[in-house]
Protein backbone atom coordinates (compact mmCIF):
# COMPACT_ATOMS: atom_id res chain seq x y z
CA UNK A 1 0.00 0.00 0.00
CA UNK A 2 2.87 2.19 0.30
CA UNK A 3 4.63 1.66 -2.86
CA UNK A 4 1.21 2.35 -4.49
CA UNK A 5 1.16 5.68 -2.28
CA UNK A 6 3.93 6.48 -3.54
CA UNK A 7 3.46 5.84 -7.30
CA UNK A 8 0.30 7.87 -7.15
CA UNK A 9 2.08 10.72 -5.92
CA UNK A 10 5.11 11.13 -7.64
CA UNK A 11 6.55 14.19 -6.31
CA UNK A 12 5.45 13.13 -2.59
CA UNK A 13 8.91 13.89 -0.22
CA UNK A 14 10.71 16.07 -3.20
CA UNK A 15 10.77 19.84 -3.95
CA UNK A 16 7.75 21.22 -6.26
CA UNK A 17 9.64 22.47 -8.95
CA UNK A 18 10.12 26.52 -9.26
CA UNK A 19 7.53 28.31 -11.52
CA UNK A 20 7.83 31.55 -12.03
CA UNK A 21 5.15 33.97 -12.52
CA UNK A 22 6.72 36.34 -14.93
CA UNK A 23 6.53 35.38 -18.37
CA UNK A 24 9.64 34.72 -20.69
CA UNK A 25 9.17 37.11 -23.37
CA UNK A 26 10.82 40.44 -22.44
CA UNK A 27 8.26 42.61 -24.53
CA UNK A 28 9.84 46.08 -24.22
CA UNK A 29 13.01 44.80 -25.22
CA UNK A 30 11.03 43.35 -28.36
CA UNK A 31 9.68 46.35 -29.35
CA UNK A 32 12.59 48.21 -29.13
CA UNK A 33 14.57 46.07 -31.65
CA UNK A 34 11.89 45.47 -33.69
CA UNK A 35 11.54 49.94 -33.60
CA UNK A 36 15.19 50.25 -34.50
CA UNK A 37 14.95 47.23 -37.04
CA UNK A 38 12.12 49.43 -39.18
CA UNK A 39 14.09 52.24 -38.92
CA UNK A 40 17.18 51.01 -39.72
CA UNK A 41 15.61 49.69 -43.16
CA UNK A 42 13.54 52.52 -43.74
CA UNK A 43 16.81 54.54 -44.02
CA UNK A 44 19.10 52.18 -45.34
CA UNK A 45 15.90 52.01 -48.14
CA UNK A 46 15.92 55.62 -48.71
CA UNK A 47 19.97 55.11 -49.07
CA UNK A 48 19.67 52.29 -52.07
CA UNK A 49 17.01 54.55 -53.72
CA UNK A 50 19.22 57.27 -54.08
CA UNK A 51 22.09 55.10 -54.95
CA UNK A 52 20.08 53.74 -57.67
CA UNK A 53 19.03 56.74 -59.22
CA UNK A 54 22.52 57.74 -59.43
CA UNK A 55 23.69 55.00 -61.02
CA UNK A 56 20.68 54.92 -63.99
CA UNK A 57 20.98 57.45 -66.78
CA UNK A 58 18.29 58.31 -69.40
CA UNK A 59 21.55 59.08 -71.61
CA UNK A 60 22.41 55.73 -74.01
CA UNK A 61 26.01 54.35 -72.96
CA UNK A 62 25.75 56.24 -69.80
CA UNK A 63 25.29 54.61 -66.33
CA UNK A 64 25.03 50.69 -65.26
CA UNK A 65 23.42 48.32 -67.13
CA UNK A 66 19.91 46.88 -66.41
CA UNK A 67 21.18 43.33 -65.09
CA UNK A 68 23.72 45.20 -63.07
CA UNK A 69 20.76 47.69 -61.32
CA UNK A 70 19.07 44.02 -60.55
CA UNK A 71 22.30 42.69 -59.33
CA UNK A 72 23.04 45.69 -57.20
CA UNK A 73 19.28 45.62 -55.69
CA UNK A 74 19.50 42.19 -54.78
CA UNK A 75 22.50 42.91 -52.83
CA UNK A 76 21.52 46.00 -51.35
CA UNK A 77 18.20 44.47 -50.30
CA UNK A 78 20.12 41.25 -48.46
CA UNK A 79 22.50 44.28 -46.49
CA UNK A 80 19.82 46.25 -45.46
CA UNK A 81 18.17 42.99 -44.22
CA UNK A 82 21.54 41.86 -42.63
CA UNK A 83 22.42 45.43 -41.08
CA UNK A 84 18.56 46.15 -39.77
CA UNK A 85 17.73 42.95 -38.19
CA UNK A 86 21.31 42.36 -36.86
CA UNK A 87 21.29 45.44 -34.97
CA UNK A 88 18.07 44.86 -33.74
CA UNK A 89 18.26 41.31 -32.50
CA UNK A 90 21.50 42.78 -31.20
CA UNK A 91 20.05 45.13 -29.05
CA UNK A 92 16.86 42.87 -28.51
CA UNK A 93 19.26 41.00 -26.44
CA UNK A 94 21.13 43.33 -24.41
CA UNK A 95 17.57 45.10 -23.07
CA UNK A 96 15.65 42.18 -21.87
CA UNK A 97 15.58 40.81 -18.39
CA UNK A 98 18.12 38.37 -16.79
CA UNK A 99 16.76 35.46 -16.17
CA UNK A 100 18.21 33.35 -12.85
CA UNK A 101 17.71 30.16 -11.87
CA UNK A 102 17.28 28.87 -15.86
CA UNK A 103 19.25 26.76 -17.81
CA UNK A 104 21.26 27.92 -20.61
CA UNK A 105 19.51 25.92 -22.91
CA UNK A 106 16.48 27.37 -22.16
CA UNK A 107 18.46 30.65 -21.93
CA UNK A 108 19.80 30.18 -25.82
CA UNK A 109 15.71 28.89 -26.76
CA UNK A 110 14.74 32.96 -24.86
CA UNK A 111 17.06 34.65 -26.85
CA UNK A 112 16.58 32.68 -30.41
CA UNK A 113 12.36 33.76 -29.65
CA UNK A 114 13.12 37.55 -28.56
CA UNK A 115 15.10 37.45 -32.18
CA UNK A 116 12.68 36.09 -34.47
CA UNK A 117 10.02 38.03 -32.33
CA UNK A 118 12.06 41.08 -33.43
CA UNK A 119 11.49 40.17 -37.25
CA UNK A 120 8.19 39.04 -37.20
CA UNK A 121 7.37 42.55 -35.46
CA UNK A 122 9.16 44.69 -37.92
CA UNK A 123 8.11 42.45 -40.88
CA UNK A 124 4.52 42.76 -39.75
CA UNK A 125 4.74 46.61 -39.00
CA UNK A 126 6.49 47.65 -42.24
CA UNK A 127 3.71 45.64 -44.07
CA UNK A 128 0.79 47.24 -42.65
CA UNK A 129 2.86 50.89 -43.26
CA UNK A 130 3.46 49.55 -46.87
CA UNK A 131 -0.25 48.66 -47.24
CA UNK A 132 -1.66 52.02 -45.92
CA UNK A 133 1.05 54.09 -47.90
CA UNK A 134 -0.57 52.26 -50.98
CA UNK A 135 -3.94 52.93 -49.81
CA UNK A 136 -3.48 56.43 -49.47
CA UNK A 137 -2.04 56.79 -53.10
CA UNK A 138 -4.82 54.45 -54.89
CA UNK A 139 -7.24 56.80 -53.11
CA UNK A 140 -5.66 59.74 -53.70
CA UNK A 141 -5.58 58.53 -57.33
CA UNK A 142 -9.22 57.74 -58.02
CA UNK A 143 -10.06 60.96 -55.99
CA UNK A 144 -8.29 63.33 -58.78
CA UNK A 145 -9.06 60.62 -61.80
CA UNK A 146 -13.06 61.30 -60.40
CA UNK A 147 -12.65 65.05 -60.78
CA UNK A 148 -10.66 64.58 -64.25
CA UNK A 149 -13.43 62.70 -65.28
CA UNK A 150 -16.17 65.22 -63.58
CA UNK A 151 -14.54 68.35 -65.53
CA UNK A 152 -13.62 66.23 -68.77
CA UNK A 153 -17.25 64.58 -68.97
CA UNK A 154 -19.06 67.16 -71.21
CA UNK A 155 -16.04 67.63 -73.76
CA UNK A 156 -16.11 64.01 -73.42
CA UNK A 157 -19.45 63.60 -74.98
CA UNK A 158 -19.18 66.08 -77.56
CA UNK A 159 -16.39 65.09 -78.72
CA UNK A 160 -17.54 61.14 -78.74
CA UNK A 161 -18.90 61.40 -82.23
CA UNK A 162 -15.73 62.90 -83.78
CA UNK A 163 -13.35 60.86 -82.04
CA UNK A 164 -15.34 57.47 -82.65
CA UNK A 165 -13.80 57.13 -86.26
CA UNK A 166 -10.00 56.81 -84.88
CA UNK A 167 -10.26 54.34 -84.06
CA UNK A 168 -12.82 51.11 -82.24
CA UNK A 169 -16.26 50.68 -83.81
CA UNK A 170 -15.44 54.29 -85.74
CA UNK A 171 -13.08 52.61 -87.83
CA UNK A 172 -15.63 49.64 -88.31
CA UNK A 173 -18.25 52.35 -89.89
CA UNK A 174 -15.63 54.30 -91.95
CA UNK A 175 -15.01 50.95 -93.62
CA UNK A 176 -18.70 49.81 -94.21
CA UNK A 177 -19.53 53.08 -95.56
CA UNK A 178 -16.57 53.11 -97.94
CA UNK A 179 -17.64 49.41 -98.95
CA UNK A 180 -21.39 51.16 -99.45
CA UNK A 181 -19.37 53.90 -101.57
CA UNK A 182 -16.78 51.65 -104.04
CA UNK A 183 -17.10 52.52 -107.67
CA UNK A 184 -16.51 49.22 -110.05
CA UNK A 185 -14.14 51.17 -111.91
CA UNK A 186 -11.92 53.50 -109.28
CA UNK A 187 -10.98 57.00 -111.11
CA UNK A 188 -7.05 57.26 -111.25
CA UNK A 189 -7.80 61.58 -111.51
CA UNK A 190 -9.90 61.08 -108.36
CA UNK A 191 -8.27 62.58 -104.55
CA UNK A 192 -5.12 60.64 -104.00
CA UNK A 193 -5.41 61.38 -100.27
CA UNK A 194 -8.39 60.09 -100.12
CA UNK A 195 -7.72 56.73 -101.94
CA UNK A 196 -4.90 56.79 -99.75
CA UNK A 197 -6.84 57.06 -96.71
CA UNK A 198 -9.93 54.51 -97.69
CA UNK A 199 -7.12 51.94 -98.79
CA UNK A 200 -5.59 52.46 -95.28
CA UNK A 201 -8.83 51.85 -93.37
CA UNK A 202 -9.47 48.55 -95.60
CA UNK A 203 -5.86 47.60 -94.41
CA UNK A 204 -6.22 47.99 -90.95
CA UNK A 205 -9.41 46.39 -90.81
CA UNK A 206 -7.79 43.37 -92.97
CA UNK A 207 -5.09 43.21 -90.42
CA UNK A 208 -7.59 43.18 -87.11
CA UNK A 209 -9.68 40.06 -88.77
CA UNK A 210 -6.32 38.33 -89.58
CA UNK A 211 -6.48 38.34 -93.35
CA UNK A 212 -8.05 40.73 -96.63
CA UNK A 213 -11.64 39.57 -98.11
CA UNK A 214 -11.61 38.96 -101.37
CA UNK A 215 -13.50 41.30 -102.93
CA UNK A 216 -11.40 44.02 -100.70
CA UNK A 217 -8.42 42.86 -102.20
CA UNK A 218 -10.05 43.26 -105.51
CA UNK A 219 -10.70 46.39 -104.92
CA UNK A 220 -7.38 47.47 -103.52
CA UNK A 221 -5.36 46.14 -106.90
CA UNK A 222 -7.94 48.08 -108.94
CA UNK A 223 -7.58 51.45 -106.81
CA UNK A 224 -3.26 51.05 -106.61
CA UNK A 225 -3.69 50.30 -109.92
CA UNK A 226 -5.54 53.50 -111.19
CA UNK A 227 -3.69 56.02 -108.65
CA UNK A 228 -0.01 54.39 -109.52
CA UNK A 229 -0.81 53.81 -113.30
CA UNK A 230 0.10 50.38 -113.35
CA UNK A 231 -1.13 47.25 -114.74
CA UNK A 232 -3.55 45.34 -113.10
CA UNK A 233 -0.97 41.94 -112.27
CA UNK A 234 1.61 44.45 -111.17
CA UNK A 235 -0.60 46.28 -108.73
CA UNK A 236 -1.66 43.00 -107.52
CA UNK A 237 1.76 41.67 -106.49
CA UNK A 238 2.59 44.63 -104.38
CA UNK A 239 -1.34 44.24 -102.59
CA UNK A 240 -0.09 40.84 -101.94
CA UNK A 241 3.37 42.08 -100.60
CA UNK A 242 2.18 44.29 -98.62
CA UNK A 243 -0.02 42.53 -96.63
CA UNK A 244 2.48 39.53 -96.37
CA UNK A 245 4.66 42.31 -94.91
CA UNK A 246 2.17 44.04 -92.53
CA UNK A 247 1.03 40.31 -91.26
CA UNK A 248 4.70 39.50 -90.54
CA UNK A 249 5.16 43.45 -88.79
CA UNK A 250 2.18 42.16 -86.53
CA UNK A 251 3.17 38.63 -85.77
CA UNK A 252 6.84 40.22 -84.72
CA UNK A 253 5.69 43.01 -82.79
CA UNK A 254 3.43 40.12 -81.07
CA UNK A 255 6.08 37.49 -80.63
CA UNK A 256 8.17 40.79 -79.12
CA UNK A 257 5.25 41.45 -77.09
CA UNK A 258 5.38 38.07 -75.34
CA UNK A 259 9.06 38.00 -74.97
CA UNK A 260 8.57 41.06 -72.73
CA UNK A 261 5.94 39.64 -70.55
CA UNK A 262 7.69 36.31 -71.03
CA UNK A 263 11.02 38.79 -69.24
CA UNK A 264 9.00 40.53 -67.12
CA UNK A 265 7.52 37.30 -65.60
CA UNK A 266 10.70 35.19 -65.07
CA UNK A 267 12.27 39.21 -63.55
CA UNK A 268 9.09 39.17 -61.22
CA UNK A 269 9.48 35.78 -60.08
CA UNK A 270 13.02 36.11 -59.20
CA UNK A 271 12.82 39.34 -57.13
CA UNK A 272 9.70 37.61 -55.61
CA UNK A 273 11.81 34.80 -54.60
CA UNK A 274 15.12 36.98 -53.42
CA UNK A 275 12.76 39.28 -51.53
CA UNK A 276 11.71 35.78 -49.87
CA UNK A 277 15.44 34.38 -49.32
CA UNK A 278 16.62 37.80 -47.68
CA UNK A 279 13.61 38.17 -45.47
CA UNK A 280 14.45 34.31 -44.29
CA UNK A 281 18.11 36.02 -43.97
CA UNK A 282 16.43 38.52 -41.87
CA UNK A 283 14.65 36.03 -39.42
CA UNK A 284 18.18 34.20 -39.27
CA UNK A 285 20.59 37.22 -38.46
CA UNK A 286 17.65 38.70 -35.68
CA UNK A 287 17.55 35.52 -34.03
CA UNK A 288 21.25 34.77 -34.46
CA UNK A 289 22.20 38.61 -33.10
CA UNK A 290 19.88 38.14 -29.74
CA UNK A 291 21.45 34.92 -28.18
CA UNK A 292 25.17 37.12 -28.68
CA UNK A 293 23.05 39.77 -27.01
CA UNK A 294 21.58 37.74 -24.63
CA UNK A 295 25.23 36.57 -23.95
CA UNK A 296 26.91 39.36 -23.82
CA UNK A 297 24.48 40.76 -21.15
CA UNK A 298 24.75 37.58 -18.88
CA UNK A 299 28.31 38.05 -19.19
CA UNK A 300 28.21 41.54 -17.42
CA UNK A 301 28.53 41.83 -13.82
CA UNK A 302 27.41 44.82 -12.04
CA UNK A 303 30.86 46.24 -9.87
Amino acid sequence: MENASSLSQPYAGAVPPHESAVSAVSWAAVFAGAVIAAALSLALFAGGTGLGFLSVSPWADEGVSAPAVGIGIIGWMLFTQIVSYGIGGYVAGRLRTKWVDVHSDEVYFRDTAHGFLVWALSAVVSAVLLGSVIATVVSGAAKTGATVAAGAGAAATAAAAAGASSGGMGQATDYLTDTLMRSDRPDAGGDRSTARAEVGRIVAMSLARGDMAPEDRDYVVKVVAAQTGTEPAVAQRRVEQTIANAKKAAEDAKQKAKEAADAARKAAAAFALWGFASMLIGAFVASLSATWGGKRRDMLRKV
